[in-house]
């Protein structure tokens, strides 16, 4: 035979990576179909190996080596040799027969399970007993192949033609036998290569291999039918050309894992020819050449679009409601268990709407079903259209409808979207020429102050939509007495500050922004108070929440911007040329007061007072609520020349995406990070990553709540630019605060 050593030489460039490992699947091949010895479907062929070490698992006196150790022997023969496609044996000095791989047990007619009841000599035809008893011998003393050519005898009395290639392990225990027959190794590889093309070729699973550029260099036929087109259509084609962007994605986050060897199962949805999605499940194994060089990776496709249609059918069918698409009480109460999770970890708390239409029974009796589901329908948009995306909207059934509201700011809000619900729902239903006239009762109960138990609370929320019934329905009613009776004082605190807004009873104070280099004032933040007539002066947090709830912060907001713009122009005279007010502006005002931009331009024209003088501060909480009108409310700002400072920095969510996303030119560093900066490491720490990320962005850093020295001095030493809080000053009516602003300056020589 002219290849007689084929097996040994090259069985010598293939030695795995560590012993006793399961070791990446490695080829030299590219080509899926010349590659016999490649990983293919889970399987894995390669060429013996005669140098290996590999160790016997029981020596000659029939001593059981440890059981681990055999394990892992037998594991790394299994993955080695199993699937050759010649005879391979591990054979004990006496000849006993340890180890065979499947084509060595199909030689000799022999279980694998118990190849110790064998030994090889008895498989030797009669003729050729001296021939091996010297090749053996010579084999078991050599550490190079030795070679012999005989006739094996099958157990079922077939006599075979082969050619023996042995030589002792490294154990002293034992030899390895690689066995061809004399047709010759490339007849065998030939015959295990058609074996190998049946089993790829009719396999009901995909398969699919790439190389390392993530280009397809073969599929099977089933995985070119799974997506629509033909085998040839899909070689060459980068795999990105079969995936949307989210597969993109994945396919990104998952080359590095390949790189290193780590195989993956996973869903995945690829795109067929006609443009329909296929979902399946893959499992990608990766490829590797002799060196450890990366070249691609193999998997196996299965189609699971059947299944998982189905299993989202009955997923939606569980959780949403059928006729208005909305989530029904199983989802609902998911959500709820979600959302009281988030609000214990966050110290906040939620409110439960609970809805019910009034006369809707009346409906459905005079109308019919028909229109009743229709009215339905129209119901669940319309109190759609008074929440946020975020909240969660549910039908439970029947008339019945819940609205969850997480994360809000205080009880005015609850009470305002309550309020645009039985405007909304008080409105005439039209249907074919027909006007339909219904209301809605709302019950509230908030969590945790009403119940923890999640049962408990929409009971609770259940009982006081029942008392808006028996008020006289088309109202709301909150569950507990207190809020109710709250409820009242708002509304006859509205009625106060409309009276406050024509006496003119607001003023604003002045708190100082100083520079912590110089020590000069050339900033002030305004804050406004309420000297009420008969409860004195009060501050923002007793009044604001109900002049949002009402919607009377708006009227009352621009004139806080003209007084702190008057006031600004007088400073830049008295003061300094530069000198600016910040005005804060509180969610709902930000939202409504489009129409006063221009209100605004003309007065600082008429003034004659720069843009920007005055600083617009917002919080980070309006940078959540609609990112496009948010970012064309700052254009607006930026067209006038205000500028803009993101105020309470820190506390709210997605903090560095908001900086390089919208037109910001001060951070103001929230106080809880500031008050703790002496015994806190960690908000040490934060405090200066803020401000070099700040200074980094080209903004300006103002840290709130400074109360000592102490803070004043680590604030200074990692290069914040200005502070506010009492160990400066309080806030302060104007002429106090216009004097001390120039005594600042003079104390600098300014």
């Amino acid at each position: 035979m002219d290849n007689d050593n084929d097996s040994a030489t090259e069985a010598s460039d293939r030695s795995p990576d560590v012993r006793g490992e399961r070791a990446p699947v490695r080829s030299t091949d590219r080509s899926f179909a010349a590659a016999p010895y490649a990983a293919r479907a889970g399987m894995l062929f390669v060429d013996p190996d005669p140098h290996y070490p590999l160790e016997p698992v029981v020596d000659v006196s029939g001593v059981t080596v440890d059981r681990l150790r055999y394990e892992e022997e037998q594991g790394y023969y299994n993955e080695l040799y199993l699937l050759a496609p010649v005879g391979y044996f591990v054979v004990a000095f006496d000849q006993t027969i340890l180890q065979a791989n499947l084509v060595g047990a199909e030689m000799l007619g022999i279980a694998r399970a118990n190849p110790r009841e064998h030994r090889l000599r008895t498989f030797v035809s009669p003729a050729y007993l001296s021939d091996f008893d010297h090749f053996f011998s010579s084999a078991i003393n050599s550490s190079t192949p030795i070679q012999c050519r005989l006739q094996l005898g099958h157990g079922a009395g077939e006599l075979v033609q082969v050619t023996l290639l042995a030589s002792a392990d490294g154990s002293g225990q034992a030899c390895r036998v690689v066995v061809e027959r004399a047709e010759g190794k490339l007849a065998a590889l030939e015959r295990s290569e058609e074996r190998f093309r049946r089993i790829v070729h009719s396999a009901e699973e995909g398969i699919w291999e790439i190389d390392a550029e993530s280009v397809t260099t073969f599929v099977n036929p089933k995985m070119a039918a799974m997506l629509g087109y033909s085998i040839e259509e899909m070689l060459d084609l980068p795999l990105v050309d079969f995936m949307d962007a989210e597969g993109r994605k994945i396919l990104e986050r998952n080359i590095a894992r390949r790189q290193q060897g780590i195989a993956e199962r996973h869903e995945f949805k690829f795109l067929r020819k006609d443009g329909h999605d296929v979902w399946t499940t893959m499992a990608t194994n990766p490829i590797f050449d002799a060196s450890g060089v990366y070249l691609g990776a193999l998997a196996l496709v299965t189609d699971i679009t059947d299944r998982k249609a189905s299993t989202e059918l009955i997923w939606q069918q569980a959780n949403f409601d059928q006729l208005t698409g909305l989530p029904n009480r199983h989802m609902f109460m998911d959500r709820l268990s979600q959302e009281t999770r988030k609000a214990d970890r966050n110290a906040a708390f939620l409110a439960l709407l609970f809805i019910d239409l009034d006369h809707f029974k009346e409906v459905n009796d005079h109308y019919g079903h028909a229109v009743g589901d229709t009215v339905l329908v129209e119901a669940a948009r319309r109190i759609a259209a008074c929440v946020r995306s975020t909240d969660t909207l549910a039908r439970l059934g029947g008339d019945e409808f819940t609205v969850i509201l997480a994360g809000l700011d205080h009880v005015g809000s609850v009470e305002r979207i309550a309020q645009a619900m039985i405007a909304a729902l008080s409105q005439a239903f039209e249907f074919g020429g027909q006007r339909i006239f219904i209301s809605a009762s709302i019950g509230i109960a908030l969590y945790p102050p009403d119940a923890r138990d999640l049962d408990e609370l929409v009971a609770r929320a259940d009982q006081a939509m029942y008392s808006s019934k028996n008020g006289g329905r088309n109202r709301f009613s909150y569950f507990t007495p207190d809020l109710q009776e709250a409820a009242r004082a708002r509304q006859n605190m509205g009625a106060d500050m409309r009276a406050a807004i024509k006496a003119q009873q607001f003023e604003i104070v002045y708190q100082p922004i100083i520079s912590l280099h110089s020590g000069a004032v050339y900033k002030a933040e305004a804050l406004l108070r309420w000297r009420h007539p008969t409860r004195g002066l009060l501050g923002p947090a007793e009044f604001i929440p109900f002049a949002e709830s009402n919607g009377l912060i708006v009227e009352i907001g621009d004139w806080v911007f003209r007084e702190a713009a008057r006031q600004a122009h007088a400073w830049q005279a008295t003061i300094d040329p530069s000198f600016q007010v910040s005005v804060n502006k509180s969610p709902v005002q930000f939202r409504r007061d489009a129409d006063m931009y221009e209100g605004w331009f003309a007065y600082l024209e008429e003034l004659g007072l720069p843009r920007q003088s005055i600083v617009i501060e917002i919080t980070e909480s309006i940078l959540m609520q609609g990112a496009d009108q948010v970012l064309e409310r700052l254009k607006h700002y930026r067209a006038m020349g205000l500028q803009v400072a993101l105020d309470d920095f820190g506390t709210g969510y997605s903090s560095l995406s908001h900086l390089k996303r919208f037109d910001i030119d001060y951070v103001k560093i929230d106080q809880s990070f500031v008050s703790q900066l002496e015994t806190d490491q960690g908000d040490l720490a934060l405090c200066e990553a803020i401000i070099v990320m700040a200074h980094k962005l080209g903004l300006k850093v103002v840290a709130e709540g400074v109360e000592t020295q102490g803070q004043r001095q680590l604030l200074l030493d990692a290069g914040c630019d200005y502070a506010q809080g009492y160990v400066f000053a309080h806030p302060m009516p104007a002429a106090e605060f216009e004097v001390m602003a120039r005594e600042s300056i003079k104390k600098i020589g300014g």
